[in-house]
């Protein structure tokens, strides 16, 4: 396929009331940020792009920036120079996360030390808030920053699904020197995404919970997306023969090879008789989880 039908669907209106919620808070605490470290990934959200909201950096301001690029080894090798540069905000730096548990500190407290800080100059603690599209790892980052700088166990919830994080939470003291303290927050998506396409990459990538988009479709658009990427992993992933543009019929494939059949009774007129038969929806679902996980190749989307 050439272009994608979404056939009039719409997924560019998803902001729960937590968003704004959040959003609102944020804006309340941002007075006492020294930093931002906005956390997002190149894969398995594999969207450089579409995975940044650009609301945030207007609604916060100009403060020091850090910009964290989540799982960048399961990124399509070819487009992570490209994919990075063109992430990274101005007045900000940009490192990995394979790299950040060790930088990101000492990074930190340089940009707030060659920054104004106004109100906050006479304090020798830093403030930092941790911002970002839902489901991006900002309360993993967290919890590792505190491993490896205070020896202490996880402080804030992580989940598979966005929206774990509904709240601004207290500050969360991550290392001792320098004194530094950090505000899990929760993923915030813009009002209204720009199209509908976008919509669905975040989805894809679990920015979006899936049964407000619902894995048909998903399921469907990843296919083509695989396809015109020209990443093929997934044949080899469910033993096809070759790649194929028919999403039934991948379903098929991955329900037989997956195991994912569903007991279905049928009335007939001799009595209810228990059938087995291929369940597509948790096809569909296998499906996203094992592009979600890197199973069927490293891939940027954007």
């Amino acid at each position: 396929r050439e272009r994608f039908d979404f056939s009039g669907r719409d997924v560019a209106s998803w902001f729960p009331g937590h968003m704004a919620k959040g959003l609102r808070q944020m804006r309340a605490s941002l007075r006492r940020a020294d930093c931002l470290i906005e956390s997002f990934s190149l894969a398995p959200a594999h969207i450089p792009l579409s995975g940044r909201n650009p609301l945030l950096q207007e609604a916060l301001g100009i403060r020091p920036h850090v910009l964290v690029l989540n799982k960048m080894d399961l990124a399509d090798p070819r487009r992570q120079s490209v994919s990075a540069s063109c992430c990274q905000p101005r007045h900000s730096t940009a490192v990995t996360a394979l790299c950040v548990s060790l930088q990101i500190i000492p990074l930190v407290a340089e940009l707030v030390g060659n920054s104004p800080r106004y109100h906050r100059a006479e304090s020798t603690e830093y403030s930092i808030m941790v911002i970002g599209v839902p489901n991006v790892g900002k309360s993993s980052l967290i919890n590792s920053l505190r491993r490896l700088h205070l020896k202490k166990g996880k402080a804030t919830a992580v989940g598979g699904e966005p929206g774990v994080t509904k709240a601004v939470l207290n500050r969360i003291q991550v290392s001792e020197k320098p004194l530094m303290y950090l505000v899990d927050t929760p993923g915030v998506l813009p009002p209204r995404l720009g199209d509908v396409e976008t919509g669905m990459k975040l989805a894809l990538c679990g920015a979006i919970r899936d049964h407000l988009v619902g894995e048909d479709i998903m399921a469907d658009y990843l296919l083509y997306a695989l396809n015109k990427q020209q990443q093929f992993g997934y044949v080899q992933r469910y033993g096809l023969a070759e790649a194929c543009d028919d999403i039934e019929a991948l379903l098929r494939r991955v329900a037989l090879t997956q195991g994912r059949t569903q007991k279905v009774k049928v009335l007939t007129g001799t009595g209810n008789v228990n059938v087995t038969m291929l369940n597509y929806p948790a096809a569909a679902y296998k499906f996203l989880r094992d592009f979600r996980a890197g199973l069927l190749g490293r891939v940027t989307l954007d």
